[in-house]
């Protein structure tokens, strides 16, 4: 599928068909049986064509890793020489350029980080300090926060890039945070809501994560094959839900803000982080998402190492443990993802194994 698509990117290039036509024409081609994809997908249920690889659709080849750097180096050496108000026009320029005409993948994905990259340095210039749970009702602090969504909005408008959209979306996400604590700041007459009712905060911040999550489900859901738009922007969403979800879930708890300092100091907060993070891994086993589960890992290295820290392990002897504990993990549910799963997917209700990525 992934070569399917890069021919109908050529041929949009060489201009015998317009962008909106290649992206039709790609679902059209497959539901109707053709398939190029060199040899490396497997055939679903339904004749439809599906890959066992989670392989993110901006990695192409060495051109575009080489076009990457080169935007880096450009755009820092602008961002030095000039000013940050020059990086904008040449994060547009090299836009125009590479991603509306040559449509290149990568390129893409790392303009877009530059310009979400500009955007927060220009919020935290416009708002002369920094964010913090204290002036998260003030109104220059919503102020700046709700140019990240509108700008990384109107990019993917122009552009059509999924980081894009995934990070307007999670962008607005934590312009509602602050909406709903500005409501309840002036229903009880508290301008410091936020900071005396903790425990509120960390309800309304699962709340956010879950509907991260849900939405991050439904474009999934969409596209369960994987070879639209829609699972590209799932990955990205995926990949910003699950440390949202653990840190809430945490914070839900009862725990510090900061979560190193929690798992490392504190020898009865490690099991929530580890249980956490089994539960996200298990989800992402059954939705088949392994940046979903890969989001988790740090977390779960930082949780173990609060575990042997409690024991009677020498300094290098947990950090080793840790590491091989971790490692082990990884291996062990990269090796056996599609067995794994295949064992999880046989015991779920068939109207939802319908819904979900063939196993």
């Amino acid at each position: 599928m992934r070569e399917l698509k890069s021919i109908l990117d050529d041929a949009e290039r060489k201009g015998l068909i317009s962008f909106q036509a290649a992206d039709r024409l790609l679902p059209f081609l497959i539901e109707r049986g053709v398939r190029v994809d060199g040899g490396t997908g497997v055939v679903a249920g339904d004749g439809q064509a599906y890959s066992d690889t989670e392989t993110p659709s901006f990695v192409r080849g060495f051109h575009d890793i080489l076009i990457t750097i080169g935007i880096v180096v450009a755009l820092s050496g602008l961002w030095g020489l000039a000013s940050i108000y020059a990086a904008l026009p040449g994060i547009i320029l090299l836009a125009e350029i590479l991603v509306r005409r040559q449509r290149l993948a990568l390129p893409a994905v790392a303009l877009t980080i530059a310009l979400a990259i500009w955007t927060v340095v220009m919020s935290a210039n416009w708002l002369e300090g920094p964010l913090t749970i204290v002036g998260l009702g003030d109104n220059e602090a919503l102020a700046c926060t709700l140019t990240f969504p509108v700008v990384l909005g109107l990019f993917y408008l122009l552009y059509r890039i999924p980081l894009a959209l995934a990070l307007a979306i999670m962008g607005a996400f934590v312009v509602l945070l602050q909406l709903v604590l500005r409501t309840l700041g002036w229903m009880s007459a508290d301008p410091l809501f936020a900071v005396n009712h903790t425990g509120v905060l960390s309800i309304i911040a699962v709340a956010c994560a879950l509907g991260l999550f849900a939405l991050a489900m439904r474009f999934d859901l969409r596209d369960p094959l994987r070879r639209t738009v829609n699972a590209d922007v799932a990955f990205w969403l995926h990949l910003g839900a699950a440390p949202a979800l653990l840190y809430s879930i945490v914070s839900l708890a009862g725990f510090s803000d900061d979560l190193l300092d929690a798992v490392q100091t504190v020898s009865s907060r490690t099991p929530v982080v580890v249980a956490t993070v089994a539960v996200l891994m298990f989800v992402g086993l059954i939705i088949d998402r392994r940046a979903f589960v890969t989001s988790g890992l740090v977390s779960l290295g930082f949780a173990l190492y609060g575990i042997f820290r409690q024991g009677n392990a020498r300094v290098d002897t947990y950090i080793f443990v840790t590491l091989l504990t971790v490692g082990v993990i990884v291996l062990v549910i990269g090796t056996g993802w599609m067995p794994l799963r295949r064992f999880v997917m046989r015991r779920l209700p068939a109207a939802m194994r319908d819904r979900l990525p063939p196993a």
